[in-house]
């Protein structure tokens, strides 16, 4: 008897549908076919044990379990739990009038448990586009696509909650992830507000205004920023800071980053992300771990994915690998990563905002009166490692003194984070409304034809560009990216359009086009 039962598999942020069929016939062995992994032949004996668990017995014939589409490497543990259906069925053990009407996915434990797999929120959307009956996963998976309501989510833990369902002898919605006992410990804890997330306040940094004006132009516009200066100066701190200016996430941006995190099996269950993400790899990650990689079609998305329509943290940039530095420039300027293998190649989202910090020398110290033990060529070699090219795509150069002593023990503070905030939201409705036929979100991704539409320039603005490429001997890019800047402290101020004040700031956060440290 041939049974098929829907599961899938991702690719890139999408999933595609893989169909597990079943046969049972005359003859001896297990055999599974369709391009299976290691984890997916290890299934076999896995179900075999869950299911004699549970009292079910395996027929002492043929089984052949194909995974369909046959040229698709398939790859995970979440086929356990389809190929224990389709054995079950296929014997005639139990009888499920619709198992090929749902989208099933889970792993099994020997006790015939089902355990979380990575991809929920992709199986869901797969499930709402084909118009299946719904999505049966495991429970903590299922809690990840709570908010897609235009299907049924099913969670379960155990086989008998699958077939529970399936066999439609009793009702089953107490299994619908909407009323489980999880959902209703969320839904409490929101109302509770346990669920927020704290982050560093700008008003607790003392001092430092000039570096958190142009942390709050950054973040109004989206922009690339370094930050340069010695040790204890509070880099790290108003990077950390960032996480309580940026403005909430939309509904499509929230999807996006949601589908990263449920592939990469790092879904911030329950329901999808709503903080936008804050990524912080150490400088000593490798090339795969930065940008993504795995073998085959197992291909993974790395850090520029995870910090999409987020902030992408990078402390002690220049003691990164060159190779991981010069990466990044693909991701930067194109707001993808594409990785390509010899049978496959995974296009991943990477829209994120760039900070960085550096020290300005090996020692730490330059410009801390005489503390420095550096020599010229050393200072001058230290900041080389950041190449034009990678110094081009950063919008904002910030340079971070100590902190004046007096400030430090009297403890003034400035503003809030909510404060600016106030002003970063205004600044990116402003950028919402302006691009809303355009297809972008920020001041940071505008193209040349872009800058040419919204940035109009006057006689005096332009003469002012000119002077200020001349005396800086700035590159092309340099120069769209100050103009970028430019409208962004506009936006702040709620000009129309940019003035010489505009640019004359926004030049002023280049310093290190025209600086030999």
């Amino acid at each position: 008897m041939l049974i098929n039962i829907i599961g899938a598999k991702t690719i890139g942020i999408d999933a595609v549908p893989v169909t597990v069929e079943v046969d049972i016939t005359m003859g001896i062995g297990i055999h599974l076919v369709g391009l299976a992994d290691v984890a997916v032949k290890e299934s076999l004996l896995r179900t075999i044990t869950a299911l004699q668990s549970l009292g079910f017995h395996i027929p002492g014939k043929k089984i052949v379990i194909n995974l369909a589409p046959a040229d698709l490497h398939k790859n995970g543990s979440g086929y356990d739990l389809p190929i224990a259906l389709g054995i079950i069925a296929a014997s005639g053990q139990r009888t499920m009038p619709r198992l090929d009407k749902y989208l099933i996915m889970g792993e099994l434990g020997l006790d015939g448990s089902v355990r979380e797999v990575p991809g929920a929120l992709p199986y869901a959307e797969l499930a709402v586009s084909r118009g299946f009956a719904g999505c049966i996963l495991p429970e903590r998976s299922a809690m990840e696509a709570i908010e897609y309501r235009q299907t049924l989510i099913y969670g379960v833990r155990s086989i008998p909650d699958v077939l529970r369902i399936l066999e439609e002898k009793e009702p089953a919605d107490d299994l619908l992830i909407w009323n489980s006992g999880a959902y209703r410990e969320y839904m409490a804890g929101i109302k509770n507000g346990a669920l927020e997330s704290g982050y560093m306040d700008f008003s607790e940094i003392i001092g430092q205004e000039g570096a958190k004006r142009g942390a709050e132009i950054a973040v109004a516009g989206g922009h690339n920023m370094i930050m340069i200066g010695p040790p204890g100066s509070g880099k790290s701190s108003l990077a950390k800071a960032l996480a309580g200016i940026l403005p909430p996430m939309t509904m499509e941006e929230s999807l996006v980053t949601s589908k990263i995190y449920s592939i990469a099996g790092k879904g911030r269950a329950p329901g999808m992300v709503r903080q936008r993400p804050f990524r912080a790899p150490h400088y000593s990650a490798s090339l795969a771990a930065i940008l993504g990689g795995g073998n085959g079609d197992n291909i993974l998305p790395g850090e520029v994915s995870l910090a999409h329509n987020g902030i992408l943290f990078l402390d002690e940039m220049v003691q990164a690998p060159k190779s991981v530095i010069e990466a990044l420039r693909g991701p930067i300027e194109d707001r993808t990563v594409s990785i390509s293998r010899l049978r496959s190649k995974i296009v991943y989202p990477a829209s994120f905002m760039l900070v960085a910090a550096s020290n300005p020398c090996p020692c730490g110290y330059y410009g801390e009166g005489d503390k420095c033990t550096c020599t010229a060529g050393q200072r001058q070699g230290y900041l080389s490692r950041l190449s034009g090219p990678i110094m081009d795509r950063i919008d904002i150069q910030l340079y971070l003194k100590s902190v004046n002593t007096r400030k430090l023990v009297n403890r003034v503070k400035g503003e809030s984070s909510a404060a600016v905030a106030e002003r970063v939201a205004k600044a990116r409705e402003r950028q919402k409304s302006r691009f809303r036929d355009a297809g972008i979100h920020t001041n940071a991704e505008m193209d040349s034809r872009a800058i040419e539409r919204f940035c109009h320039l006057d006689d005096e603005c332009k003469d002012l560009l000119e002077k200020l490429i001349e005396r800086m001997g700035l590159s092309a890019r340099s120069f769209s990216r100050i103009i970028k800047v430019a409208r962004t402290i506009a936006d702040l101020e709620g000009a129309t359009d940019i003035s010489p004040a505009h640019l004359s700031e926004a030049a002023s956060y280049r310093f290190l086009d025209r600086r030999i440290i």
